[in-house]
C-alpha cells in the first residue's frame, strides 16, 4: 500500500508461509502509530514512519520549512530601527550593558554577536535580522513536534505555517525584541517533550531529560512568562521518570545542576555593571539585593506587566485573547485545536494523549494567570499592543494543538474509510490553504522593508537640537530611539543624553555620570524634595539641577515628570517642535522669532492616519504632527493667561490665529483637534474686531471648523456645548450677511 504525500510507504509486516517471521518492531521515534489508532490498522499506514529513513526526512522538511520562514522574513525586515523596546535592546547590546528587567542577558549577548559578525547593514537590521532567524528556528521546532507526536507532516507544516506567518508573529519576528526567542524555547520545550515521550530507553529518556532541564534555565535568561511552561512540563517529567522507577536521588540532583548551568548567562548582569564601561545600562547588580530587585522586576512589580497601571479585567482580558487568536490564528485552526482536545478526553488510551493534556495545561495555566496579572487597560489601543505580543506564548501551543487535531483527524477517517487516497488530499490542501492564507492575508501588514518611520522619528529629533544641547528624556519612544541613534550609529555626540525617570533610581547617577560629560550633577538622585534623604543619599531637584548647569541649552522631551515643579521658579517651558525648552522666564519671548525657528525644525513627510493605531509608528506619526501645531498653541495660550497689555493680546491672537491657519490649509488630512483649536482661533479674533481682517470669513472658518471637529471627535465631553454655540454663531453669521446685504441694496 503506498503512503500519504510526503511519507514513506508502509513497510512489510511479515513474511510468506514458509518463511521465518521477521522480529518484532517496537514503536519508537521513528516507527510509530499515529494519534488514536492501533497498529496494523489502515489508519497506521497514512501517517506511520518506516524505519529511520523517516526521521531523516521529517528533518529535511524542517530544515527546508524553517528556511523558507527564514527567507519570507529576510525580505520583510525593517531596514532600520523599529518602535518599542528594540532601541533600548540594541543599545544595551551594542555597549554590552543591561537591559531593562529581568536583564534579558542570552538576547543581549546573542545581539552583540549579530552587532559584530553581521556584515551587512545598521546595528538595528542586524538585530532584525538575527531575531527573523530565531524565529525560522521556532518554526522548524513547531513543525518537529506535530510530526514527533502524530506522523503527520501535514500537521507539522500547518503547526509552523499558520503560527510563524500570522500578524502578531510575523510582526514581532522580524523586529528586535525578544519574543522570536522566546518563541524558539517554547518550541524547543514542546519539541523536547515531544522526543521524551517517544524515547524507548531509560538512558535515552535520561540524556534528553537533562538536556531539557538545561534547556529550562536557558529560556529563563531570556523571557520570564516562560516559567508557566517550565513549571507544567517540569512536573510533567519527573513523574514520567518516577513512574518507570528511573528518578533516583542523583538523577534529580544532575536535572537540577542542568537547570542550573542553563542560568549561567545570567552572570553577565554583574560581570556588565562591575566592569561599568557601558553609556547606557539599567540598574546595579554589584549586590546581591541589586541582582535580585532586577532579576525579580520589582522596578516593574514582579507579576505585574507594568509599574502604578490599572488594567483590564481577567475576564476583558481573557476575551481579547479568544478575540485575537481567531483574527489571527483563523477559526478553522481553532477548530483543529479543539479537535485534537476533545478526541483526547473521548478516547483517554489514545497515543501520546498524556502531552496532548500537558499542552493544553500549558495553554490554560498561561492564559488564565496572565490575564490576571496583565495590568494594562487593552480598550487603550497603544496598550493593548503591549499585551497581545504575550499572547503569541500561547498561540504557538493552539498551532500544535491545531497540527494534532487536523491528523487525528486524518488517522479516524483512514481507519474508517481504508484505502481512500482522498483524506490524504484533503490533509495536505486544507494545511496548505491555512498556511497559503496566512501569507496572502498579513504579507503586505508585515512588509516592513520600507519602514524608517520610528528611526526618523529619533534622527529629526537629535539633529534638530543645538549644539551641546542637554536632552532631559522622558518616555520609550523618544528615550530607546535617540539612545540608539546616538550611541549605536554615533550621532550628534555633542548631545548629552539624561533619562528623567532613570535620575530618580539610587543607581543611575552613580553608574552613568561619568559617561555623561559637561553635565553637572548636584547630588546622586533627583527627588522634588532636595537634600539629605533618610538613607543618606544627597538629592537635588530640577531647579538645582538647571541653576548648576545654566552654561547649557536643556530640552525636554517628551514633556516633565509631574512631581516635580520647582523649575517654574525661574524658567519656563518653550515648544521646540516635538520636545521643549527650558528658557529663564527673565528672556522675552519674541513670538515671531519663535514661529521663524521653530517653523521647519523637522523633514516629516508621513501621511497624518497611515499607520495601525496601536504601533509604535502610529505614535511616533502622532507626536511628528502635533508638533507642527504646538508653537501656535503655546502662543494662543499666552495670550488667554498671560498678563500683558491689551495691544500685545492682540498681537498673540493674531500671530496664533495666521499660524493655525497656515497649517490647517497646507494639510487637509491632519489631526482632527486642529480643526478645534483653529476654529478657537478663529472666534477670538473675531472678538478683537480687527478692520483688516473680515468678520464674516472669521465666522465662516468657526462654524465650519467647530462642525467638522464634532462630526470626527464624538466622543468629546463638550461636543454638545460645542454644537449649542454652533448654533449661535449659524445665527450671528446670517445677522451679518443680512446686514451686509442691506447696506448693498441700500448703497445701491
Amino acid at each position: 500500500m503506498t503512503g500519504a504525500p510526503g511519507r514513506r510507504p508502509r513497510g512489510e509486516r511479515g513474511g510468506g508461509r514458509g518463511g521465518a517471521a521477521p522480529p518484532a518492531r517496537r514503536w519508537s521515534g521513528t516507527a510509530r502509530p499515529p494519534l488514536g489508532v492501533e497498529p496494523g490498522s489502515a489508519g497506521a499506514a497514512v501517517h506511520m514512519g518506516a524505519g529511520a529513513g523517516s526521521g531523516a526526512g521529517a528533518g529535511g522538511v524542517a530544515g527546508a520549512l524553517g528556511a523558507a520562514v527564514a527567507a519570507l522574513y529576510t525580505v520583510t525586515l525593517p531596514p532600520a530601527l523599529p518602535g518599542g523596546d528594540a532601541g533600548e535592546l540594541i543599545t544595551a547590546a551594542y555597549e554590552l550593558g543591561v537591559a531593562h528587567p529581568p536583564g534579558y542577558p542570552l538576547f543581549t549577548l546573542l545581539a552583540k554577536v549579530a552587532t559584530g559578525l553581521l556584515p551587512i547593514g545598521s546595528p538595528a537590521y542586524r538585530v532584525n535580522l538575527l531575531c527573523g532567524l530565531l524565529g525560522a528556528a521556532a518554526a522548524s521546532l513547531l513543525f518537529y513536534t506535530v510530526f514527533r507526536l502524530s506522523g503527520s507532516y501535514a500537521g507539522g507544516i500547518l503547526a509552523a505555517g499558520v503560527f510563524s506567518f500570522s500578524r502578531l508573529t510575523w510582526q514581532w519576528s522580524i523586529a528586535a525584541e525578544v519574543f522570536s526567542l522566546n518563541n524558539l524555547f517554547v518550541g524547543l520545550l514542546m519539541a523536547l517533550t515531544a522526543h521524551f515521550e517517544e524515547a524507548s530507553t531509560a538512558k535515552e529518556r535520561s540524556k534528553i531529560s537533562k538536556f531539557g532541564a538545561f534547556c529550562c534555565g536557558l529560556s529563563l535568561c531570556n523571557q520570564h512568562t516562560i516559567v508557566l511552561y517550565v513549571a507544567c512540563i517540569v512536573p510533567w517529567v519527573l513523574s514520567r521518570l518516577f513512574r518507570k522507577t528511573e528518578l533516583s536521588l542523583g538523577h534529580l540532583l544532575k536535572l537540577g545542576l542542568c537547570f542550573l548551568a542553563g542560568l549561567l548567562p545570567y552572570l553577565y548582569l554583574p560581570a556588565s555593571s562591575y566592569l561599568n564601561r557601558a553609556r547606557w545600562t539599567w540598574g546595579d547588580q554589584t549586590t546581591f539585593q541589586g541582582f535580585l530587585t532586577h532579576f525579580l522586576r520589582e522596578e516593574y512589580g514582579t507579576f505585574n506587566l507594568a509599574k502604578s497601571e490599572t488594567g483590564s479585567s481577567m475576564r476583558e482580558m481573557l476575551f481579547f485573547q479568544l478575540a485575537q487568536m481567531k483574527s489571527e490564528l483563523s477559526l478553522p485552526v481553532l477548530i483543529l485545536a479543539l479537535v485534537a482536545c476533545v478526541s483526547t478526553a473521548l478516547l483517554p488510551k489514545m497515543q501520546k494523549s498524556s502531552v496532548t493534556w500537558l499542552f493544553g495545561g500549558m495553554f490554560c495555566l498561561y492564559s488564565l494567570f496572565f490575564a490576571w496579572r496583565a495590568n494594562l487597560d487593552i480598550t487603550k489601543p497603544l496598550f493593548l499592543g503591549v499585551v497581545e505580543r504575550f499572547w503569541l506564548q500561547s498561540s504557538a501551543v493552539v498551532a500544535v494543538l491545531a497540527g494534532l487535531g487536523l491528523a487525528t483527524l486524518t488517522s479516524v477517517g483512514s481507519a474508517m474509510l481504508e484505502g481512500s487516497r482522498l483524506l490524504p488530499w484533503l490533509e495536505w490542501s486544507s494545511a496548505l490553504a491555512l498556511v497559503v492564507s496566512q501569507v496572502w492575508a498579513n504579507y503586505s501588514a508585515c512588509d516592513q522593508s520600507n519602514n524608517y518611520v520610528v528611526d526618523k522619528f529619533a534622527r529629526n529629533l537629535l539633529s534638530s537640537m543645538p549644539m551641546g544641547a542637554v536632552i532631559l528624556l522622558r518616555g520609550d519612544l523618544p528615550g530607546n530611539g535617540l539612545r540608539y541613534v546616538h550611541y549605536c550609529e554615533g550621532m550628534r555626540p555633542d548631545v548629552t543624553l539624561v533619562d528623567q525617570e532613570m535620575m530618580t533610581y539610587e543607581w543611575y547617577l552613580p553608574k552613568l555620570a561619568k559617561h555623561l560629560p559637561g553635565v553637572y550633577f548636584p547630588g546622586n538622585r533627583w527627588n522634588p524634595v532636595e537634600g539629605v534623604l533618610p538613607d543618606g543619599t544627597l538629592a537635588f531637584n530640577l531647579h538645582r539641577f538647571l541653576k548648576v548647569n545654566k552654561h547649557k541649552e536643556v530640552f525636554v522631551c517628551i514633556g516633565l515628570h509631574e512631581g516635580d515643579s520647582t523649575w517654574r521658579r525661574s524658567y519656563s517651558l518653550w515648544p521646540w517642535g516635538t520636545c521643549e525648552k527650558l528658557v529663564p522666564s527673565d528672556v522675552v519671548f519674541d513670538p515671531g522669532e519663535w514661529i521663524h525657528l521653530t517653523r521647519n525644525l523637522y523633514n516629516w513627510t508621513e501621511d497624518y492616519g497611515s499607520f495601525k493605531p496601536s504601533s509604535w509608528e502610529a505614535v511616533a506619526n502622532e507626536e511628528m504632527w502635533q508638533a507642527r501645531m504646538k508653537t501656535a498653541f503655546f502662543i494662543f495660550d499666552l495670550a488667554e493667561t498671560a498678563s500683558v497689555t491689551a495691544e500685545m493680546k492682540s498681537q498673540l491672537y493674531t500671530f496664533a490665529y495666521t499660524l493655525y491657519k497656515e497649517i490647517v490649509n497646507s494639510h487637509p488630512n491632519h489631526p482632527v483637534n486642529w480643526h478645534k483649536n483653529y476654529a478657537i482661533a478663529c472666534e477670538r479674533m473675531l472678538r478683537l474686531h480687527r478692520v483688516d481682517v473680515d468678520p464674516e470669513t472669521l465666522l465662516s472658518e468657526t462654524v465650519k471648523h467647530f462642525l467638522l471637529y464634532t462630526e470626527k471627535a464624538e466622543d468629546d465631553p463638550q461636543r454638545q456645548d460645542i454644537l449649542q454655540a454652533v448654533k449661535h454663531l449659524k445665527k450671528e453669521l446670517q445677522g451679518l450677511r443680512k446686514m451686509k446685504e442691506d447696506l448693498r441694496q441700500g448703497a445701491g
